[in-house]
């Protein structure tokens, strides 16, 4: 009997982890999705996006720091794009978005 649970206990952790990863995918899946949205991209220059953007790895644990700045980099963009900003105006914003968020 306590093998049969034993079983039973593992068969369901291997499913809950693959539903995990299945999440994490999704997850990455809508976040690439969403960029190249952003970025407006359409037909070969999407796709290659898309599979640069799939294939990425996570960034490692050491390298913290370097995120941190990617992260603010993105949130900054993101908010130069939403403001429609171009040319100098956006260089300024974005210069003063980095160096005081964060």
């Amino acid at each position: 009997m306590k093998t049969v649970l034993a079983i039973l206990g593992l068969g369901l952790a291997l499913s809950l982890g693959s539903v995990q990863a299945q999440t994490a995918q999704q997850s990455k899946m809508a976040s690439c999705n969403k960029e190249a949205g952003d970025k407006a991209l359409k037909g070969d220059e999407r796709k290659a996006f898309m599979k640069d953007c799939l294939g990425a790895k996570p960034a490692a644990a050491s390298s913290d720091k370097k995120t941190a700045q990617q992260e603010k980099m993105k949130t900054c963009n993101k908010e130069a794009g939403d403001k429609a900003l171009k040319g100098d105006e956006r260089k300024a914003f974005m210069k003063d978005c980095l160096s005081n968020k964060g």
